[in-house]
């Protein structure tokens, strides 16, 4: 074999090698981002799980238990604007249904004591952001 097809070959091979190695970085850097994204998604929607599940039992024991320390509508509002701000880290459909669910607290937090309607609207409200996160937990890659 000869010196230039020799060189060609050793050209040709270095070539690949560095093109193989940027593609093999390109895809590792964005699989990392994309399962940090992941993990962002995850743990700010186990977050606004637990919330939603804290808020439905301030409602609960509001209504059913008259009881307004455990029931106060002030953390509700806490709750609920923690609800809003984590739900835009996991989708865009989630913080529309958190908008909702800020919404119907909003038209009725001062009648959850008294209102058996308004108690269960504000549970389906809950029921439906919680709906919301797990379908988009389930479509993570």
């Amino acid at each position: 074999m000869n010196l230039p097809r020799r060189l060609r070959v050793y050209y040709l091979t270095a070539i690949f090698g560095v093109v193989f190695a940027v593609v093999g970085f390109s895809y590792n850097a964005w699989r990392l981002e994309v399962s940090e994204d992941n993990n962002n998604i995850r743990t700010a929607a186990f977050e606004v799980l637990i919330l939603l599940a804290e808020l439905e039992q301030l409602i609960y024991a509001a209504h059913y238990d008259k009881d307004l320390e455990e029931g106060n509508p002030r953390k509700g509002w806490i709750k609920v604007g923690l609800i809003v701000d984590l739900s835009n880290l996991i989708s865009s459909d989630s913080r529309g249904q958190a908008e909702e669910l800020k919404i119907a607290w909003n038209n009725n937090w001062r009648s959850i004591a008294n209102n058996r309607t308004a108690t269960n609207f504000l549970v389906q409200e809950i029921d439906s952001v919680r709906g919301e996160i797990k379908l988009t937990l389930k479509q993570l890659e």
